[in-house]
């Protein structure tokens, strides 16, 4: 019997998060652009609507690879209207890895992960324990 367990019911109520159609066709772009290595980049919201994801960004010396998208975090602007990272997988598993899982554990409230085909179907966003959520394309 295994002492650690992912808890079924999590406990804290789900957020209504919704992202601009214009930034998750960016978010796509993005990721067939960088196929067939990966492609990484943090969330923005808006400064108004909190839970409204608006932005991309692109941080300076990200590194990707076929398995890998490594921030460089030290060259994140002291943002607060960052939120959390988007990343692409090229392969069509959406599903967090466990290096996923450690930086979502570290950095930011919610995730995106687009994998392949990078259409509007491949893509799940997770919140900071890696319990998929829902989210809205406005």
């Amino acid at each position: 019997m295994s002492v650690f367990r992912r808890k079924k019911e999590r406990d804290h109520p789900p957020a209504e998060w919704k992202i601009k159609k214009e930034c998750l066709d960016l978010i796509i772009e993005c990721a067939k652009s960088s196929y067939p290595n990966e492609f990484g980049g943090l969330l923005r919201v808006d400064a108004i609507s909190k839970k409204t994801i608006t932005e991309v960004v692109i941080l300076p010396g990200t590194i990707s690879g076929d398995s890998h998208a490594i921030f460089r975090l030290h060259m994140l602007p002291i943002d607060f209207s960052i939120v959390g990272t988007v990343h692409s997988h090229p392969t069509p598993n959406a599903r967090p890895s466990k290096a996923d899982l450690a930086l979502f554990n570290k950095y930011g409230k919610i995730h995106i992960i687009a994998a392949s085909p990078f259409n509007q179907f491949s893509w799940k966003t997770y919140d900071y324990a890696g319990y998929e959520i829902d989210i809205a394309i406005i």
